[in-house]
């Protein structure tokens, strides 16, 4: 069984890749048991050695990388190449976790009582089609530092660089079956890691929908679950702020990877009094946007990734009040201009569902206690900004806003050295930062005594 790829440039096949039987997952997954158990056993130093090694391969096939994800899902040369140089950076960072995993003594009396961070086994990373490279990354880095076995399952549509970096690990001396790639559909690969009893924690990001399906199938053998979901997050920008800057920034918070990001701020509140100046300074940033081709240097946003998450987006557009709405080629592929919508009720379905595309929502506020009722108005809670120049303001906002990952002035939502992770629905758990590591071990208690 294979699966076909198309360009989303193009809108032409141009090739196909592996799908993996129920049968053939089993087989892998307990491939990769064995090889945990020689993984979990290696000095500290070594396994940080071989994540240093795979690291600099990764760097050392930036390019390549960065080319496959062009072809594959249609990302802009520019975000690709910093999408694999992410993965390379999360190996590095990891790579000091081995010899770091401290556990404590703690006093007690009667004896000596020691605690361990101790490998889970294997661990089941299921990757999204938006961003291949990094978010896999972010699942197998600290999982691999912490001593265990990764199987991966890449989206069914962009497979390919997942594909090459599980073959530069091999490359780069990590042991056959200590990270393993296994293509192919959801209700197969990713439903084995759900049910079988040798993956013992899956990381998923993806649909909240999904989401919950995994959660509850994980719930059957008690397994530890990671889940990064949907957003709708707010970009919220008070009259105080550098109203010019805030349109020109908000852009490329919402239309990077065509809208295709769960951390887009797809909803803009704009305080009332500085309404008209905002939405007439972001057309004029919008409609400037370069969208084209995404093997080009200046590309901006390219297309989506498929003929389906587009038809997606433009059911979301019938009955809306579209203000205005960028560029986008003629011709095929799988293209959709920027658009901005005015939004006059909360209950409209493009201002609370997440479309996943490049439309953004705008809506005035009155004061802060407006914005931040408006912002928590969702079933999501990824991420956000805040444009003040308050910064008192800023910090309350914050505060009072029910998102994992918030900015005040600016639009940065992830960090390798920092945790990432959604309230509500946007998902459980957290992954990346200094403590990534240690979800993927359990907390053994030793007492011994005197």
């Amino acid at each position: 069984m294979t699966t076909t790829l198309i360009n989303p440039v193009t809108a032409e096949a141009f090739t196909e890749v592996p799908s993996a039987t129920e049968a053939e997952t089993d087989a892998a997954i307990e491939r990769a048991h064995e090889a945990f158990l020689g993984w979990r056993a290696l000095a500290p130093g070594e396994r940080a050695r071989l994540l240093r090694a795979f690291a600099a391969v990764v760097d050392a096939h930036n390019e390549e990388l960065a080319q496959l994800e062009v072809t594959n899902a249609g990302h802009t040369i520019g975000n690709a190449r910093w999408e694999a140089g992410n993965v390379r950076d999360c190996l590095n960072y990891y790579s000091a976790a081995p010899e770091r995993l401290f556990g404590r003594q703690i006093p007690v009396p009667g004896g000596v009582d020691l605690t361990f961070h101790e490998p889970l086994g294997v661990v089941g990373v299921i990757v999204p089609w938006n961003f291949p490279m990094p978010i896999a990354g972010w699942g197998f880095a600290p999982a691999l530092a912490a001593g265990n076995a990764v199987v991966l399952k890449p989206a069914e549509i962009t497979p390919l660089t997942a594909i090459r970096i599980g073959e530069l690990a091999l490359e780069a001396g990590l042991p056959a079956g200590v990270l393993t790639v296994i293509p192919g559909k959801g209700s197969v690969v990713g439903q084995r890691f759900v049910t079988h009893p040798l993956v013992r924690k899956v990381c998923f990001t993806g649909s909240t929908e999904v989401g919950r399906q995994i959660m509850a199938g994980c719930a059957d053998q008690v397994k530890k679950v990671t889940l990064e979901l949907g957003g709708k997050s707010a970009n919220i920008v008070f009259a105080d702020t550098d109203v010019a800057a805030a349109a020109a920034s908000a852009p490329y918070a919402v239309f990077d990877n065509a809208g295709q990001d769960c951390c887009a701020r797809s909803r803009i509140l704009v305080e009332r009094t500085a309404y008209d100046e905002f939405v007439g300074r972001l057309e004029t940033a919008v409609q400037a946007l370069r969208v084209k081709d995404p093997a080009a240097e200046d590309s901006e946003m390219g297309p989506m990734v498929s003929a389906g998450q587009r038809a997606s987006v433009q059911r979301y557009l019938d009955g809306a009040t579209v203000a205005f709405s960028g560029s986008a080629p003629e011709g095929p592929g799988w293209w959709l201009p920027p658009m901005v919508v005015e939004s006059h009720d909360t209950a409209e379905p493009i201002w609370r569902e997440e479309v996943f595309g490049p439309v953004v929502a705008v809506m005035p506020f009155d004061d802060e206690e407006h914005a931040v009722a408006l912002a928590n108005d969702s079933d999501y809670g990824l991420s956000g900004s805040i444009f003040t120049a308050d910064l008192g303001r800023g910090l309350r906002v914050a505060r009072g806003v029910e998102a994992g990952n918030l900015s005040v002035n600016s639009h940065s939502s992830v960090r390798y050295w920092t945790p990432f992770g959604g309230y509500k629905q946007s998902g459980l758990g957290r992954e990346l930062g200094p403590d990534a590591p240690f979800a993927f071990t359990e907390e053994k208690n030793v007492f011994i005594a005197h």
